[in-house]
């Protein structure tokens, strides 16, 4: 394990980070609300830790693959770390914990907050709350295998630690092309909906904060009620941009080139459905019940359908006001997340249809005992050793989601609260129910349950293997287990 790799990508990442400060500074300065300091001290700091790192520690030699977890697990950590400096210079948090659940949220676009009065805060601290989203939403990982061409074939160590699902997907021979190609994508969608957003009559600094959130699928908003009182124009755009963010960017790049795969992909057949039928018994539920009607009842059903699903976390009604068919809806998908390489978080589409298709196999063991069945994602076979590591996977997404839960109670949290706040910080979906619903915040939490879920949004985001491996013994000891 070589502790100086880890370093290097960690300092040169903080270098980004201290350009994005100043950036939002210059903004900040612009509206004179008095946090452009903040922002212009933050930078500096951030910019001399990162940039003495990063020369200090440079190497040539490839990454492996137990240096790549490392490598991931801490530049994440450090960013957050070091993007929660402006709420606390600016004095908009009262200490370093809530702050930091504030950045870790942002960076890994799960969208709690611990803020009351999100309409009280200056402008520089919304516009950074959204940029986190827009950095973390790709991969800060993936941002730097496209500007560092020295990590060569070790950057898929790195691209495979990050990147969400079990077989992350290469556009192009070269890791580094894959990681360019991915970014300009991101960006080209980031540019068309803030162009939307401006049609629909959202003001310029409106367009820019929310089309950060809503490409990134993170969920963080310049208004407290979200998206409830925005226009119907408005709410679909978010809703299509929703959809397209759940669903794997290496297909839109495909698509943008002329190879359109969508219809071919199991998974994205699988979670179209999924989303579909949800929408439709969400809706169906709230009509009857006379919640809704009309065109109403679908956008609100839909909305708050991809919201979840997707991870996004936006809100454009109470859903906590609504039948309890339709809220065991939304709930259950919690569980789903979007498609494997999508800015979304969660268990992931991929992974739920091969644990179905998985168990319909067994069902039909029981019936033809000396069957042989394959589990296959469309016409290709997967091996038992794909099988297993989805099936532990999820099981070890349960365990972090239960274990969350019994932290946050033994802090005085009440169960229900503890739970759904566990699961949609593992999911980096946001808000969840009870205590945590869509109209309330995170800010009332202890700070010790603020770090509990400050470090199950972390483990959820890199998809726990990640960051649990470093707690391993034998990654440590052992080097050939890992090369």
């Amino acid at each position: 394990m070589s502790l100086r790799k880890v370093a290097n990508v960690a300092g040169l990442l903080q270098v980004f980070v201290a350009c994005s400060m100043f950036l939002t500074g210059l903004v900040a300065l612009a509206y004179a609300e008095g946090d452009a300091a903040a922002f212009f001290i933050s930078g500096t700091v951030t910019l001399i830790v990162g940039s003495v790192t990063y020369l200090s520690t440079r190497f040539d030699d490839e990454v492996t693959i137990r240096e790549g977890f490392a490598i991931v697990t801490m530049a994440w950590a450090t960013t957050a770390t070091f993007g929660s400096l402006p709420y606390i210079v600016s004095g908009v948090v009262d200490s370093p914990i809530p702050a930091l659940f504030e950045s870790m949220s942002g960076f890994t676009t799960t969208g709690a907050t611990v803020f009351a009065d999100i309409e009280a805060l200056p402008h520089g601290i919304l516009l950074w709350r959204s940029m986190t989203h827009w950095i973390g939403g790709m991969g800060i990982i993936v941002l730097v295998i496209a500007v560092l061409p020295y990590l060569g074939i070790g950057g898929m160590q790195l691209f495979r630690a990050e990147v969400s699902g079990p077989t992350p997907e290469r556009l192009r021979p070269r890791i580094t092309q894959t990681a360019k190609l991915l970014w300009l994508v991101y960006f080209g969608m980031t540019a068309v909906i803030v162009l939307l957003y401006l049609i629909g009559g959202m003001s310029f600094f409106d367009a820019i904060n929310h089309s950060f959130s809503t490409v990134a699928t993170g969920g963080f908003s310049t208004k407290n009620t979200s998206f409830a009182e925005m226009s119907s124009y408005i709410q679909w755009v978010t809703i299509i941009f929703m959809y397209i963010g759940g669903v794997n960017y290496a297909l839109h790049f495909r698509a943008v080139t002329g190879d359109i795969r969508y219809f071919r992909e199991s998974e994205w057949k699988f979670f179209t459905a999924v989303l579909v039928l949800a929408a439709i018994a969400v809706t169906s539920l709230n009509f009857f019940a006379g919640d809704a009607s009309g065109e109403k009842a679908i956008r609100d059903g839909l909305f708050q359908v991809l919201a979840i699903t997707t991870t996004t976390g936006y809100v454009s009604a109470d859903y906590e006001l609504w039948v309890p068919g339709a809220r065991m809806v939304l709930f259950s998908l919690f569980f789903l997340g979007g498609m494997a390489g999508s800015t979304s978080g969660g268990v992931k589409a991929l992974r739920v249809m091969l644990l179905l298709k998985q168990a319909a196999n067994e069902l039909r063991r029981h019936l033809h005992p000396r069957a042989v069945l394959v589990t296959r994602i469309g016409n290709k076979p997967v091996t038992e050793d794909v099988a297993a590591r989805i099936i532990s996977f999820l099981m070890l997404y349960l365990l972090l989601c239960m274990a969350g839960a019994l932290a946050l109670a033994m802090t005085g949290i009440e169960p229900l609260t503890a739970i759904s706040g566990s699961i949609a910080s593992v999911g980096n979906v946001g808000p969840s129910f009870a205590g945590l619903g869509p109209t309330d915040n995170y800010g009332w939490m202890s700070e010790t349950g603020l770090g509990v879920l400050t470090f199950l949004m972390l483990v959820g985001r890199l998809e726990i293997y990640t960051v649990l491996l470093l707690f391993h013994p034998e990654l440590w000891k052992s080097r050939k287990a890992y090369h």
